[in-house]
């Protein structure tokens, strides 16, 4: 299908100079015929809109912007890429959109954006930086419409550009459609050669547009199908949320490797969210999983739902448990909270240590110390204090200026930590340097010994689904073990959360998490993909890999969409 077919109006990761002009409008026909529709009288209602038509807004210009998130990650922890967010039949949607980002923005403080539908036209606002600075009442009062997407983003690499914040919105030849995305398309290239080579033309380097691209020259009319035949192309970790003039359409790739939860509130709204303490905030009641493959559509008619494999194969991300998710939300069917309770027990019981205090990293320690202390019979308390007014610091020219960056974020207790045996319970080390630095800083606050306590096996190898990690190469448990990560932190002893043990803490559900960060085993073999470092990062190889078949697998589909589809 020629280019003219898709005109992308995006916004997510890095990209090239664009020729597309950054505020725009464009009209686009709607042929009521590609509308999946169930009965007469709604195709004729679509029908008397045909004439007016439709078209979208392009994103329009936030100007206030943080330079908090200039610099490279100082704090070294893996970075979940994104949070969505979907919201179907509320008057407020928008602004229930704007809130429900908020609760999300620990996953994503470099951008955000809201598309929301009033009246067959598309209306966008995003911008740079987080949600509060993006939108005010002005922003919101320009996204009217019962219907909204919408989109926190952690960039992987450089700066922060307004070309690239989600949700995108394109036009093609038989209506618009805007998408929000939170994973990674691990044969984005492949894909994005094959469309280029078949006259596609892209406005950005994210994976996400390739999305677009593939609904626009799918050979079925019904959005839904297009969907589907997207998919059946996509590789790799995808939640989506997709919104047309009547529909909201919310998608999992079939191993489930990012979450995805669906609510009601009272009046009826259908709510879509990456985590459930979305949900809590505007008051919707969760109900249940998108489960991994599963296809849901919401529209006038209600709920439908279509599975686009026979036999998934669950690969939730454990991470999700460990550090991406609030300790308030409910992920893959358990609370948060309770897994990283439970970690810390585990530690206590696996890895004791004689000591006089457990202190958390704030603050995704603080749920797995209470734990650990909890079973050790030691007192909690706060010997780390962060500071919740700085953002990344800044790279300055100065190696020891950049050494203040953990005391900017962190300042010790003294009272707590003087001439104590002090146990630090963190969920993840990384690379390295900045559990080395928490335990200096620790050290010249005067404690006696420093025992630091892990709450999650080593990790070993690169993740490819969604989440901004190191090159294997720079992982510190790749390179060493236990004991000369010890020496390198310089604490008085060190305990990982053992693998085994954690597998066994999950009972039945163990099989359905992805472990490969800790065991090198990738549920889908990412033979191409080569993670860069965090520090030294090229965004044209952020997605240069592809993936192998998912083996005796067939996307169920079918052309009488009735077959297949079934009321939830």
């Amino acid at each position: 299908m020629a280019a003219s077919n898709l005109s992308t109006l995006c916004s997510s990761s890095h990209s090239k100079p664009s020729s597309f002009p950054l505020f725009n409008t464009q009209s686009f026909g709607v042929n009521s015929n590609t509308v999946f529709l169930n009965n007469t009288n709604s195709f004729q209602t679509l029908l008397s809109h045909s004439t007016h038509n439709p078209r979208y807004t392009l994103p329009l210009p936030c100007t206030k912007t943080t330079n908090t998130f200039a610099s490279v990650n100082d704090d070294e922890k893996p970075r979940e890429e994104c949070g969505v967010v979907g919201i179907y039949g509320d008057p407020e949607a928008s602004r229930l959109c704007s809130l429900a980002l908020h609760a999300l923005q620990h996953r994503g403080q470099e951008g955000a954006g809201i598309v929301a539908v009033h009246d067959n036209l598309f209306h966008s606002v995003n911008g740079v930086g987080l949600v509060s600075d993006v939108f005010n009442e002005a922003k919101l009062s320009e996204l009217p419409g019962s219907c909204a997407i919408g989109h926190v983003r952690y960039s992987t690499a450089g700066h922060s550009k307004l070309v690239n914040v989600q949700p995108f919105v394109a036009g093609y030849r038989f209506g618009s459609v805007a998408v929000a995305h939170n994973g990674n398309f691990v044969n984005y290239r492949s894909l994005r050669a094959k469309l280029e080579d078949n006259g596609s033309i892209f406005n950005t380097t994210s994976d996400t547009e390739v999305v677009l691209h593939l609904i626009a020259t799918s050979k079925h009319r019904p959005f839904l199908l297009r969907v589907v035949d997207a998919c059946e192309n996509l590789k790799g970790a995808y939640s989506l949320v997709f919104l047309t003039e009547d529909k909201l359409v919310a998608v999992r790739d079939p191993f489930g490797f990012r979450p995805l939860v669906m609510g009601r509130r009272k009046n009826g709204a259908v709510v879509f969210a990456s985590e459930t303490c979305a949900l809590d905030l505007i008051d919707a009641t969760y109900e249940r999983e998108v489960n991994p493959g599963e296809v849901v559509v919401v529209d006038h008619t209600g709920i439908q739902s279509l599975c686009l494999v026979t036999h998934q194969e669950p690969k939730q991300c454990i991470f999700e448990h460990i550090y991406f998710a609030l300790p308030n939300s409910v992920v893959f069917g358990r609370s948060v909270y309770e897994s990283r309770r439970k970690f810390g027990e585990i530690l206590a019981t696996e890895s004791p240590v004689e000591c006089d205090v457990v202190i958390a990293v704030p603050d995704s320690g603080v749920v797995a110390a209470l734990g650990y202390a909890a079973k050790a019979g030691v007192p909690f308390q706060q010997g780390l204090i962060r500071s919740h007014y700085v953002g990344r610091t800044f790279i300055e020219p100065s190696q020891k200026i950049r050494d203040f960056g953990v005391k900017l974020k962190l300042s010790p207790v003294r009272g707590v930590l003087e001439g104590k045996r002090v146990v630090v319970v963190d969920d993840s080390i990384v690379r390295g340097t900045t559990s080395s630095k928490i335990v200096r800083l620790i050290k010249e606050a005067g404690a006696k010994e420093v025992h630091m306590r892990i709450a999650c096996p080593p990790i070993v190898a690169s993740c490819y689904y969604g989440v901004d990690t190191p090159s294997k190469e720079e992982l510190i448990s790749n390179r060493m073990n236990v004991e000369e990560i010890r020496k390198f932190i310089g604490s008085d002893s060190l305990a990982f959360l053992p693998l085994d043990t954690l597998k066994s803490l999950l009972e039945e559900d163990a099989p359905n998490y992805c472990y490969a960060c800790f065991s090198g085993k990738y549920p889908v073999q990412p033979d191409e993909l080569k993670p860069n470092s965090l520090n030294k990062f090229d965004w044209e190889d952020a997605f240069n890999g592809s993936l192998k078949p998912i083996e005796d697998e067939v996307w169920a589909r079918n052309q009488e969409a009735g077959n297949n589809i079934v009321s939830v």
